[in-house]
């Protein structure tokens, strides 16, 4: 039951239905997922520890990322991203191959749709991280990704990035099936460097909104 809460806590924050600055009452997650309070209070004591809730007086709030964390966050992301492409070049099966490239052309027909691909964006990477066969590079990725839902909006929802995403994600796929593991560090540190531009541009944006 501990896991479960934890689980969908953490899902709903993903999901966005959680944004950064919203608060979280406990009889209000309990009745939300069916679950008793008790381990709803251990699951929101949890994300605490993780930073991805804070402290608001006496109630929990979600996190949020002040520029500086994102740019850290950007940093690390891309060298984790760019070894995971790499070791995913060097040790994806043929299926893990043909499975990102259907997840590719799938996300052709949600290109209007920012939500659903930033859903199969994340999708999308985990199955890059799986396919790098290191238990302990995918943990330490988990870590970034779950900090990175902390971000209030998708990057995809800016004009035009969902369509070039697409193509990076396609190079990306063509680089792990040719086994080019220099190709794929390449493109995936490019794709995470194109990510981190449009958020800067959509930050710029806000700020003179």
């Amino acid at each position: 039951m501990r896991d479960d809460a934890y689980t969908l806590i953490l899902a709903a924050i993903e999901a966005g239905t959680y944004r950064p600055g919203d608060r979280l009452v406990e009889s209000e997650l309990a009745e939300r997922f069916g679950v008793s309070r008790t381990p709803v209070r251990e699951a929101l004591q949890r994300l605490e520890t993780q930073q991805m809730l804070v402290r608001d007086g006496r109630s929990l709030i979600v996190a949020s990322l002040d520029h500086n964390q994102l740019a850290e966050l950007y940093v690390v992301r891309a060298e984790l991203e760019a070894l995971a492409g790499r070791l995913a070049a060097r040790h994806a099966t043929p299926e893990e191959v043909r499975v990102l490239a259907q997840m590719v052309a799938d996300d052709q027909k949600s290109l209007n749709d920012p939500e659903t691909l930033a859903r199969t964006n994340r999708r999308f990477h985990r199955q890059i991280h799986l396919a790098s066969h290191n238990r302990y590079l995918v943990q330490q990725l988990d870590l970034v990704h779950r900090s990175m839902a902390l971000m209030a909006r998708t990057s995809l929802a800016a004009e035009g990035r969902s369509v070039t995403a697409l193509s990076e994600h396609k190079r990306i796929v063509d680089a792990i099936a040719a086994g080019d593991g220099n190709a794929a560090d390449a493109e995936l540190r490019q794709h995470i460097s194109k990510g981190w531009e449009t958020r800067l541009k959509l930050e710029a944006q806000a700020d003179h909104g």
